[in-house]
């Protein structure tokens, strides 16, 4: 007399029913899971912020609060939008991220507005209304000892 003729056959139903269950359960737990984080302005709100007109109180009138600001000197706003994609138990991933920095000049006038973007795991810049003017925000002190150890003879290749 085998296992299977002790066990009636209502009971192997519903064990067989009870491990379809958890199986289906199991995978339904599987599926992604999308969050949305920050606030991002729309593209309308934008076109109203105008580089050297606006101010930091116009801004925030427009645009509403920021999500953070400049830590320093209070010089700049930035508003962030997440999109993060949780699968399971697995460590939740940042799929999208859009960034707007606007900065601001001593009197308090927008002079940059610039959005970027998650791109292959890097920040990537997506547009800018000013042009960058190549001395990457140094002091006048900075950028002359940064020059010390470069002087050498005209046409030489001596400090490059």
């Amino acid at each position: 007399m085998g296992l299977s003729n002790a066990v009636p056959t209502w009971q192997k139903r519903r064990v067989r029913q009870g491990l379809f269950a958890v199986c289906l359960f199991g995978l339904a737990s599987c599926g992604a899971i999308y969050s949305n984080h920050g606030y991002f302005p729309p593209a309308e709100d934008l076109e109203q912020i105008v580089v050297g007109i606006d101010t930091r109180a116009s801004v925030e009138e427009t645009l509403g609060a920021a999500a953070s600001g400049s830590v320093i000197n209070d010089d700049a706003m930035y508003f962030v939008r997440s999109r993060v994609r949780t699968f399971g138990f697995l460590e939740p991933d940042v799929v999208e991220r859009q960034v707007l920095a606007i900065s601001f000049d001593d009197a308090g006038v927008v002079s940059n507005l610039e959005t970027f973007g998650l791109e292959r795991g890097q920040v990537v810049p997506l547009a800018r209304r000013v042009t960058n003017s190549g001395v990457d925000d140094r002091s006048f002190l900075r950028q002359l000892l940064g020059n010390i150890g470069q002087i050498g003879p005209i046409g030489s290749d001596f400090g490059s």
